[in-house]
């Protein structure tokens, strides 16, 4: 089922955002290279279970504005990208779910504003200085992370041969077509690779603010970018309850991959 979305004037920009249903507020943030789209198979669930639903594409990203500097993505932007709608929306505190490039904004958000979150739900990514002490095996699991540094090559790179270098490193034909409808719009790729090249410096930093906010990590045995030691390691950094629960086979995109192992555990770690 599609839900509509709607335009908000968010921080300076026109973010498109998917409001639906009523009680607790669940935030769900996507990451690269994705939209608000990659949590459908999550929303019918949270509003059956009674909670409103707040699934906004993030900047640059599906529908929202894309500003066209590198240092328009640094992470500081973007927590305040979440604030702003928080306010707009007039929502003194949320569920906040986040996957990916967006688990890494939910970490710095639940730093920054932990009076906002009433609880913290990562998928895959864990916290920022758990990842960079992940030592050869994640980064050799994040090679792709030191290419998007480069100008220009990885945009290319991306959609040779009709994306075959793309769809060979995603390696989830479920996902593709929508991926490249989206991505082969002008300037799309850019603005997603972009928020590697406004915060390489986050992938490295073994230091890093503690959580005050309770946190349950979820990751996934078939994750081709990421280790599960950056996320059971970050319990070090979250001065609350921690949880890491782990969904077995599903890929990267565990919300996708394996909704009927995701759902269940999202919504008992969503009333614990």
């Amino acid at each position: 089922m599609d839900f509509p979305t709607r335009k908000l004037q968010v921080n300076g920009l026109q973010m498109n955002v998917l409001i639906a249903g009523e009680g607790p507020p669940v935030l769900l943030v996507h990451g690269f290279p994705d939209t608000h789209q990659v949590w459908r198979k999550q929303i019918q669930p949270l509003l059956d279970a009674g909670y409103q639903v707040i699934a906004p594409d993030t900047r640059g990203c599906g529908e929202t504005d894309m500003p066209a500097r590198v240092a328009d993505y640094q992470r500081d932007i973007l927590v305040q990208d979440l604030l702003a709608l928080l306010n707009v929306l007039q929502i003194d505190k949320v569920r906040l779910v986040a996957h990916d490039w967006g688990a890494v904004i939910g970490w710095q958000f639940a730093m920054a504003h932990p009076e906002r979150v009433e609880r913290y739900i990562p998928l895959s990514v864990g916290h920022p200085a758990a990842y960079a002490s992940g030592g050869l095996a994640q980064k050799l699991k994040g090679w792709y992370v030191f290419v998007f540094q480069l100008p220009w090559f990885p945009e290319w790179l991306l959609q040779a041969g009709n994306w075959w270098i793309f769809r060979t490193v995603i390696a989830f034909p479920e996902e593709f077509a929508h991926w490249q409808r989206t991505l082969s719009r002008s300037g799309r790729l850019t603005a997603g690779i972009n928020y590697y090249r406004a915060n390489f410096d986050v992938f490295l930093s073994k230091s890093g603010a503690k959580v005050k906010v309770p946190v349950y990590g979820i990751f996934s045995t078939g994750d081709r970018y990421l280790t599960e030691g950056q996320m059971r390691e970050s319990a070090q950094y979250v001065d609350a309850p921690f949880r890491c629960e782990i969904i077995r086979g599903a890929n990267h995109w565990l919300q996708v991959d394996a909704p009927e192992k995701v759902n269940p555990l999202l919504l008992e770690l969503l009333r614990t």
